[in-house]
Formats: structure tokens, sequence, C-alpha cells
């Protein structure tokens, strides 16, 4: 799917910036209301692959930094993961660019590689830090929140976000 096909529809500054807010605003407080990885993740995950469509790598970037701090803050992420927020963050901006610079190869191969970026960015990420910064007993059991859920909530917001660009392709 070509971006320029959806062009019409975010061409004006008055749009896109009503469409940063709406993506920004659920980013931030979708997260908030839902205590549930497995549901918050797929939708947050969509939402990030509709901004960096919609609105750029940038601006899908800087929606991405704020659903970590909010989960953290809103109980889905335990308190003693709040060291790995930046590195949610990261992985969050890896997901958006690799899917962003993958699009020339068709949205399925760039959302897939993506996921498996970000899974395996947090993965490492948790493998080398988090023995660092919890007690034995508490690694193996917060590390699950951070590793394979990952990929596959990520793999999900591809699949929520692609039947969203087939209907507004389809209306535009």
């Amino acid at each position: 799917m070509k971006d320029n096909i959806l062009l019409p529809y975010i061409a004006s500054p008055s749009r896109r910036i009503g469409i940063f807010v709406g993506f920004f605003a659920f980013c931030t407080i979708f997260p908030a209301l839902i205590h549930s990885q497995w549901i918050t993740g797929p939708f947050i995950n969509a939402t990030l692959l509709l901004a960096t469509i919609f609105l750029g790598p940038a601006e899908a970037i800087f929606i991405g930094l704020f659903p970590s701090s909010v989960a953290l803050t809103s109980g889905i992420l335990p308190v003693a993961l709040a060291s790995m927020v930046p590195f949610i963050m990261i992985a969050n901006a890896l997901y958006i660019k690799t899917f962003s610079y993958g699009r020339r190869f068709g949205f399925w191969i760039s959302a897939g590689i993506a996921a498996l970026l970000k899974f395996i960015f947090l993965t490492l990420s948790v493998i080398f830090l988090l023995p660092n910064l919890l007690i034995p007993e508490a690694v193996e059991r917060v590390a699950v929140l951070l590793t394979w859920p990952q990929l596959v909530t990520a793999i999900i917001g591809a699949c929520i976000a692609f039947p969203v660009l087939k209907i507004l392709k389809k209306n535009t």
C-alpha cells in the first residue's frame, strides 16, 4: 500500500495536527485505562504503525515515548522495571524506524521484521540488564513481560493496523 494513496486524507496541516493529537492521546490514555499488556500492547503497536504512515517516523517516535511511562505509572509495568522504560522507548523507536525503512518491501515484511527487531532488542536488554537490577528470583518472573509477549503484541498490532489502512484506502 503506497502512502500517496492516503495523501489527500492527511494533506492539510490541521488534519495532521488532529491525527497527531488523536494518536498521542490514545497512546497516553488507553494504557492508563486498560491494565492488560495483551490488550494495550497490540493497540499501542498498531497506533505506532499508523502514526508512522500518517505522520512520519519522527512524529511516531515522539508518540512512542509515552506509553511505557504511562504503563509504569498506571501499574501495567511493575515498578521494579522502571529502569527498563528507556529500553522500551528505544524498542518502540526501533520498531517505528524499521517499519518506516522497510515499507518499500511491503507492509507485512516491514512489520514482521520490525516486530522481530523490537523483540530481539528487548530480550537482549532483559538478558544483560535485569540480572543486575533485580534479585534472581524476580528476574524470570518480570522478564516475561519484556520478551516474547513483545513479539506477539507487535505482530497483533500489525494485524490491527492493516485492515484500518485498507478501510481508509477504500474510503478515500
